[in-house]
């Protein structure tokens, strides 16, 4: 944990019915104090969206050579490298080469990422999917954040149901390719 960080706890009930996940999951993640709300979010929800045996966070914001989550198999190789927010084109080129399958969950507008990423190499960046909700949802869910957080997080039909401690909204997840 960096120093100054804040410790968030959240209590995450996760019931994907699109891959059949239904699991209770209790996670804490450090939040530098350069971080928003919303991004300590959107790792939540990218985590909670990417579940499997082996993910993890990793040190955030802090991380220069890892993903905000990963996932590790077994024998400790890289699976997964799962991003947040607006990582740059080489972020994601060094991800797709070290793992298998690589996403993006943003919070911001996709047409612009995906203009910030044209023309810049990305490794098979036609299939690394980038997730995006509907216009402030990732914020407003956040502005309910405390440092103890009872989540739930439900999709079925790529539509996200979301309740931050007591406070329920919902989105589509859209998805497009990177590159």
């Amino acid at each position: 944990m960096a120093i100054g960080s804040t410790m968030h706890t959240f209590a995450v009930q996760l019931a994907d019915v699109d891959r059949g996940v239904y699991e209770e999951l209790s996670l804490r993640l450090a939040r530098h104090p350069s971080e928003t709300a919303a991004n300590v979010l959107l790792r939540v929800l990218a985590y909670s969206l990417e579940y499997e045996e082996g993910i993890a966070f990793s040190e955030g914001i802090a991380a220069t050579d890892e993903p905000a989550v990963l996932v590790r198999d077994a024998t400790g190789r890289l699976t997964a490298w799962i991003e947040v927010g607006a990582p740059d084109a080489a972020r994601l080129h060094t991800g797709s080469k070290a793992a298998g399958r690589v996403a993006v969950y943003t919070h911001r507008e996709p047409n612009r990422l995906a203009q910030a990423w044209a023309g810049k190499t990305i490794h098979r960046g036609a299939d690394i999917p980038l997730y995006s909700f509907e216009k402030d949802f990732v914020e407003d869910a956040a502005s309910a954040l405390e440092r103890r957080n009872a989540v739930t997080v439900s999709v079925t039909e790529r539509q996200l149901y979301l309740d931050v401690n007591g406070r329920s909204s919902s989105s589509p997840i859209a998805e497009q390719p990177v590159g």
